[in-house]
Formats: C-alpha cells, structure tokens, sequence
C-alpha cells in the first residue's frame, strides 16, 4: 500500500501532493496518508472532484495525539 506522511510539509504543499500521490496509483490501490490532523477537508475536495475515489471505502483514525492515519482507496 502506498504510504505518503505530509506531516513535515507546509501546509499549502499538502493536497497536491497527495493527489498526485493518488492520480500516480493503479486501480484498486489504496493510499495511506499519514497527517497532524484529521483529513476530512481532503475527504470532502476528493469525494467532489476525483471520481476515482472510493469514498464508501474510506477510513481514517488517530494513532497518536498529532497522528492521524487516513486510507483513501482508488476505484
């Protein structure tokens, strides 16, 4: 599973490169994004604009108090 941590980028560095993170996976892979903070915007901008995203299949918890791992599955 590809794994991607953007907790040490600035903050307007983020999206885009999880995205093309994302766009970059195969069919039926799924992206482990590991972030300081719940990813529901990044939820919300995918589940609007990349059809490739499984959003019924999305999960995410807190692993730590500034870790929180979401998985973002590719259709």
């Amino acid at each position: 599973m590809p794994e991607i941590d953007v907790r040490d980028l600035p903050p307007k560095e983020r999206h885009p490169k999880i995205m093309d993170a994302f766009e970059s996976m195969d069919s039926g892979e799924t992206l482990r994004l590991v972030n300081d903070h719940e990813p529901k915007p990044l939820f919300y901008e995918m589940q609007a604009e990349v059809d490739a995203f499984d959003a019924d299949n999305y999960e995410s918890h807190q692993e730590g108090e500034d870790e929180f791992v979401a998985e973002f599955p590719k259709q």
